[in-house]
């Protein structure tokens, strides 16, 4: 016999039911509950000038008076920290800054403590003060693990300063640091309540950081958005050295375009399965491979570029297998050249990329659930690449990457005689 009680709740939440079922010598009781989510993703040019209230709208809404702790990167703070307290100072916003110097070497527990030390001191309270984290996509990874650890969950909000962090690891639900050797292996769940993109900071992100935010972007492209590769292939040289700055011209003119398609493109792959239930993920192209081959070369490959590589590897693959022609792969390997991002390392041996594979595997459940292109602008899942098929696409792009380096051989020179 079973036995079901609804528990009584307010009319504007949905109501649990737990039920009781009696068993021979005991009972069991089952729980359901549901969690409504939204957050908000708002691009905002001019986020710091005194005239735009969206800052202030989003640090003064909640508990009063108003005490915000504000993780800051390091190098965040040393450019931008007198505007920001400028801001904050001309809002009436108390507020207290955690200087964090961000990067991957020290995207650990450690850090982690270091924020919850921080939040702890600061007093920061459960429900209506939300945490700001301003960084790069490191920074807001470390921030947002703490606040899911501190009170069990304290609201945050992201305001990603480097192009990775404003099409990527800024927009997610995702949180995380590494552990050993692994990348993200301690993470949780947990998004912001809003992210704040500003491509007004990306005018003082060096260039090498630009490329490697492009490269998360490129594979939006490959994976969903043929038009998005060819305003990379057309224009994606002139974006690093304007950084991504709108403006009149024509590079100017697809700065913002290529911002908004790739958060689009990232934000409607997440929100059917934001909790990451099913295993298929088209944004896990270019991310079978470069866990293992970030940490392995750490600290030459910032994340984009492992990822860069493994979207190299990964395309070969497909060329292999048929789904892209060699004209398709040509045009895909020449972008990333022109984005001057790495398509091979060192590091890449045919022992390294078994075990990467073998870890995605576990990570992915017992499956494969490959990404690679078909096509410039689509893609398939596949589940039975082989460890021959790897090398041999190891093989033939160290191969063209070796042509790529060779002197060509000029012909005889007509002197006119």
């Amino acid at each position: 016999m079973t036995r079901t009680k609804s528990l009584s709740r307010r009319a504007d939440r949905v109501a649990d039911r737990v039920h009781d079922e009696a068993t021979e010598g005991g009972a069991v009781w089952r729980v359901s509950a549901l969690k409504e989510v939204s957050y908000d993703v708002m691009v905002q040019p001019r986020l710091l000038d005194p005239a735009n209230p969206a800052l202030a709208r989003a640090v003064t809404s909640g508990a009063a008076p108003v005490r915000r702790l504000i993780v800051i990167d390091a190098t965040v703070a040393s450019l931008y920290g007198e505007r920001l307290t400028a801001y904050l100072t001309g809002h009436d916003v108390e507020f207290r800054l955690c200087v964090i110097d961000a990067h991957e070497s020290v995207k650990v527990m450690a850090t982690v403590f270091e924020v919850v030390d921080a939040m702890d001191a600061f007093g920061v309270p459960r429900r209506h003060a939300p945490v700001v984290a301003m960084g790069g996509g490191v920074l807001t990874d470390i921030v947002g693990l703490a606040a899911s650890l501190y009170r069990r969950a304290t609201p945050y909000i992201r305001i990603p300063t480097t192009l990775i962090g404003m099409i990527d690891a800024g927009i997610g639900s995702k949180t995380g640091v590494n552990f050993r050797e692994h990348k993200n292996r301690l993470g949780a769940y947990h998004p912001s309540s809003l992210t704040l993109i500003d491509p007004g900071f990306l005018s003082t992100l060096d260039s090498r950081h630009l490329r490697n935010g492009l490269a998360e972007i490129l594979k939006i492209a490959l994976i969903k958005d043929a038009e998005l590769f060819d305003l990379l292939a057309t224009y994606g040289a002139g974006l690093v050295e304007q950084r991504m700055q709108p403006g009149e011209d024509a590079v100017g003119g697809a700065a913002l375009t290529v911002l908004r398609r790739a958060v689009q493109g990232m934000l409607e792959e997440l929100q059917p399965n934001l909790w990451e239930d099913h295993l298929q993920r088209l944004v896990d192209f270019g991310h079978s491979f470069s866990p293992t081959i970030e940490m392995t070369a750490l600290p030459e490959l910032l994340h984009g570029e492992a990822v860069c590589v493994d979207m190299a590897l990964s395309s070969v693959l497909a060329h292999h297998r048929g789904l892209l022609t060699t004209a398709e792969l040509d045009r895909v390997l020449d972008v990333m050249r022109v984005l001057h991002l790495p398509v091979l390392h060192p590091v890449c041996t045919p022992e390294l990329l078994r075990g990467a594979l073998a870890d995605t595997v576990k990570h992915r459940d017992g499956r494969q659930h490959l990404p690679l292109p078909q096509g410039i602008g689509d893609a398939v899942f596949v589940d039975d690449v082989t460890q021959h098929e790897v090398e041999a696409a190891l093989f033939a792009l160290g191969e063209r990457e070796r042509a790529m380096r060779q002197p060509k051989v000029r012909g005889p020179v007509d002197m006119g005689v």
